[in-house]
């Protein structure tokens, strides 16, 4: 079999706000809800069966970065997994606009780069970095590039880091949406749809070496 970043028996957390949230039952820690999170534990288990693989969705709704390393000792840590996998961001963004609460790219630093130490230090767990990503579909989201796009670089700058698989997802969809429209992929540009959460699910299993790599996708052992 083909040596992947994922290893037998490996606990696989996948956190972060409602991109990975999105359905699951909050009040069932086994759920892993209808997004993302469930086509990579669904598609991972069936291509890899042999590597009897556990999947844990602790994303939750509304969170911004500073919102998920409230919750990052009881809803990662005392997980105890062997993968963390965090895709969180665009809320820190969104905030700005639609609440005038902004987040400081620092302080979006400072709390991303916390969350990841800890997890590396504490756990010795592998890790995977989702970029926060948006394909605008009204005109005033083309402002947001902004506020996300240091965001972005700064998932890069951590990746390299702490040696993490980076999924670049912003160029993924924006990719995408050249080809279609932006809403095919997020309905409300954030938000994906059904193919949205497919597409970014073949970018996550592509990146730590499971099934087809997407193009672009910086995997296991590729750099």
């Amino acid at each position: 079999m083909t040596t992947t970043f994922l290893q037998p028996r490996d606990r696989v957390l996948l956190t972060g706000d409602s991109v990975t949230d999105w359905g699951r039952d909050r009040s069932d820690p086994t759920s892993l809800g209808h997004g993302y999170a469930g086509i990579v534990a669904a598609l991972a288990t069936a291509r890899r069966p042999d590597l009897e693989l556990e999947f844990v969705n602790r994303g939750v709704g509304g969170d911004t970065s500073a919102m998920l390393r409230a919750r990052w000792e009881t809803d990662a840590i005392a997980v105890e997994p062997q993968v963390v996998s965090v895709l969180v961001g665009i809320n820190d963004t969104w905030r700005r606009y639609d609440s005038g609460e902004p987040t400081p790219t620092s302080q979006y630093e400072d709390h991303l780069g916390a969350m990841l130490a800890s997890a590396s230090d504490r756990l010795g767990a592998r890790l995977v970095l989702v970029e926060p990503f948006l394909v605008p579909v009204t005109p005033d989201q083309h402002a947001w590039r902004e506020d996300l796009d240091p965001r972005i670089h700064v998932v890069r700058r951590l990746a390299a880091e702490h040696r993490a698989v980076l999924v670049p997802a912003d160029g993924l969809f924006a990719a995408a949406a050249v080809r279609t429209s932006p809403a095919a992929w997020c309905f409300d540009g954030v938000h994906p749809t059904p193919a949205g959460f497919g597409l970014l699910a073949e970018a996550w299993l592509g990146a730590v070496g499971l099934g087809t790599p997407t193009p672009g996708a910086v995997g296991f052992g590729e750099r």
